[in-house]
């Protein structure tokens, strides 16, 4: 009688080479995705601000950028990874159209590029960094990202969960990049760095300006500050911007305390800065007396928070005195007895820039919140979608494979929010996937109606039902040969 070969050292079964051909697929949750995209009505939206076709046959602007926020959705790096799924019956019955050939996808890419603003770029003898305006076409991209936040903005409202404050949080993202074209950023390599603004209480990127990587991120920041409270809904009542110190910078804060913002939608913008550390900055927050430094907490190595009110009015150049002074809050960090700091001395002092009345301890906890935000969609682009991968030589290319990143964080937002419950509502991309993307299904004929059909336990099933309820869409029974 021959041993038994124990468990973990064998295999129950064999595998056969013959490909399967039912309409099947791994990835039958992208089709919710799809279903959520074309809820919030994304084709009409591509047809009044995208114009890019060259000929009336072929693909969409509509169909291709569906497919490219559903690969990233997906988990694709490039245009490349599309070969991964072009077979896919079960994906193309449900989305009504097979998946582009990855030559299609780069040509329309490309369009988004315009060489023209390229040659607007001066010497490096007469200036180092230059931000590249945006095509017309990227400008209309934007447009239909903004028209997809104000309509996922609309959903919330009928689901009884109407958003009433806008907290913008700003911050430029290195993303690492070895092309040709690629320019040299601060940290040594090359890349690009482009500017992000999110939107904290909804979890949606709103608005972006794709940058070469030796442009400082103080550079001109005001023109993505803009273009993101016009993407923000009209039915705000509140607004307030956050940011590092590269956005203390004259003409942002110029705008964003003009007294017409108070005229705007949502009302006057409340604001809090972290203030560059000036030597006649640095001088004031010494000069505060001890009695005046009031504690606002510890950090876990023991390191004391004070806060206290600075008075400073800046004086330099570059940052016009106001009719009406900004208030600035200073923040010292006192290690305990016998610790120094990386500089050897025993305190740091730091400083926001503010134009609310909040008490300061209030302030700086509410400002510090914004390293939970913003920096965590920057990672979530860079290695969870396709935004830290760049498909191209051309600057244009790359900018809209960036945008259409921010489209696909919004619209797994919109579902995790919408239709999600408990914990799951914050699960990361790595898990979102496993719950609503990497889920398999089957298309089932039964007469002239397609069903899918998912391989999932009730409790998936009842994701996806959920998500058919919030995101509804008219079904059109359809007979294939």
């Amino acid at each position: 009688m021959s041993a038994s070969i124990p468990i973990l050292r064998k295999t129950p079964f064999a595998l056969d080479p013959r490909p399967l051909r039912e309409m099947s697929s791994p990835h039958g949750g992208l089709l919710a995705s799809s279903r959520a995209l074309r809820s919030l009505g994304l084709a009409g939206l591509v047809e009044a601000n995208l114009s890019l076709k060259l000929r009336q046959r072929g693909y969409s602007e509509g169909q291709l950028v569906e497919t490219l926020v559903l690969l990233q959705t997906l988990g694709g790096d490039c245009p490349e990874d599309l070969r991964r799924i072009e077979g896919d019956e079960c994906l193309r019955r449900g989305l009504g159209y097979c998946l582009p050939k990855v030559t299609a996808v780069r040509s329309f890419l490309e369009r988004f590029h315009d060489e023209k603003l390229l040659a607007l770029r001066p010497s490096r003898q007469q200036q180092l960094s230059f931000i590249v305006p945006s095509s017309e076409a990227l400008d209309g991209l934007q447009r239909v990202q903004a028209g997809l936040v104000r309509r996922i903005a609309r959903r919330y409202e009928e689901q009884g969960a109407g958003l009433r404050v806008g907290t913008l949080d700003m911050d430029a993202t290195l993303i690492e990049s070895h092309k040709r074209s690629a320019y040299a950023h601060y940290e040594g390599g090359k890349g690009y760095q482009p500017m992000v603004a999110y939107w904290a209480e909804a979890d949606l990127l709103v608005a972006d300006e794709f940058r070469d990587g030796n442009v400082p991120a103080r550079q001109a920041p005001l023109p993505c500050a803009r273009e993101a409270f016009a993407a923000l809904p009209e039915t705000l009542r509140e607004r307030y911007f956050r940011g590092d110190s590269a956005c203390h910078e004259k003409r942002l804060l110029e705008w964003l305390d003009a007294p017409e913002r108070a005229q705007e939608p949502g009302g006057r913008i409340g604001f809090c800065i972290s203030a560059v550390t000036s030597k006649e900055l640095r001088q004031a927050m010494e000069a505060v007396p001890e009695g005046q430094w009031k504690s606002c907490g510890s950090d876990p190595d023991g390191t004391r928070r004070q806060w206290a009110e600075i008075d400073f009015v800046p004086g330099e150049r570059s940052e016009r005195k106001h009719l009406r002074p900004l208030r600035y809050v200073g923040l010292r960090l006192l290690k305990p007895q016998g610790e120094l700091f990386a500089d050897g001395y025993d305190r740091q002092h730091f400083a926001v820039v503010t134009n609310m009345d909040w008490e300061g301890a209030r302030l700086l906890k509410w400002h510090r919140q914004k390293a939970g935000t913003v920096e965590h969609a920057h990672d979530e682009l860079k290695n969870a979608l396709g935004g830290g991968h760049m498909p191209s030589q051309l600057f244009g290319a790359n900018a809209a494979w960036f945008r259409l990143s921010l489209m696909a964080y919004n619209l797994a937002s919109a579902i995790r929010g919408l239709c999600l419950q408990g914990e799951e509502r914050l699960a990361r991309f790595k898990r979102y996937r496993l719950l609503m993307v990497h889920v398999a299904g089957r298309m089932n004929r039964y007469g002239c109606k397609l069903s899918l059909r998912l391989c999932a336990d009730v409790f998936t099933i009842e994701r996806f039902q959920r998500l058919w309820q919030v995101f509804a869409l008219p079904t059109q029974a359809t007979a294939f040969s």
